[in-house]
């Protein structure tokens, strides 16, 4: 017997904190009967979310997907140009970590719920790195200020905050790369602004250890075996040793 909400992250439906609000929203049934938060589950037994059946899924399946620009991160079939459709891949996987229509690079997709749920949380502070493009010449004062915390606003999202100190270095005139350890609402877009400065193009190219290299646009790969055993150790360490909020 498993927990439903394990079951369901297993399964690479969503993390176990989705799979709870699946549940108490009447979504998920078993043997046709409604689901009850801390249900357990069987093997032989009928799970649904919706209409749809969910098997247990053995094999993990971890990508590195060079997401392009214009392609959405959401798992609604009825946005056009969603991930989902985008990747056709034949098991069905989801991001860990969402980029913004407009940006592009390194996503991680995977079935593995938990790996979502231990890389999703922004207590653990895993790394991830991004080259970004502004419209006007980078100054040694914007370096520093990016570097120390922005206050980053946003009435309708209700985003009111001073960004964590990270790391940033200037690689062109007008292109520096920057290393967060949280994923606030188009947050390296919301700092340029807060300082005069437009972003022309954003790109990750690293999540943790896994790193973007020469994947082409639109491209996907499976992690190596030595690139996963150490993104679920870090994945496990952040949990373990936690940075606080």
């Amino acid at each position: 017997m498993i927990r439903l909400n394990k079951f369901l992250s297993e399964a690479g439906v969503c993390s176990r904190r989705e799979a709870d609000k699946l549940i108490e929203s009447g979504r998920v049934t078993v043997d046709g009967k409604r689901a009850v938060p801390g249900q357990q589950v069987s093997e032989d037994q009928r799970v649904c979310v919706g209409k749809k059946v969910i098997h247990s899924k053995d094999e993990k399946v971890v990508l590195a997907v060079n997401k392009p620009v214009g392609v959405v991160c959401t798992e609604d079939r009825r946005v056009k140009n969603n991930i989902i459709q985008f990747l056709k891949y034949p098991t069905r996987v989801t991001y860990a970590g969402r980029l913004d229509k407009d940006s592009e690079g390194l996503l991680i997709m995977t079935n593995d719920g938990d790996l979502i749920n231990l890389m999703m949380r922004a207590r653990f502070g895993h790394e991830k790195e991004y080259k970004v493009t502004v419209h006007k010449e980078i100054t040694d004062a914007f370096v520093e200020k990016m570097e120390s915390g922005v206050h980053i606003t946003d009435e309708e999202k209700g985003l009111d905050a001073v960004t964590r100190p990270c790391k940033v270095k200037k690689i062109g005139k007008y292109t520096f790369s920057i290393v967060l350890t949280q994923g606030l609402n188009r947050q390296i877009r919301r700092m340029c602004e807060a300082l005069g400065y437009k972003v022309t193009r954003l790109q990750r190219v690293r999540i943790m250890n896994i790193e973007l290299g020469n994947l082409k646009t639109g491209a996907y790969r499976k992690l190596t075996k030595q690139e996963l055993e150490e993104l679920y150790e870090r994945a496990e360490a952040g949990k373990n040793a936690g940075t606080g909020e």
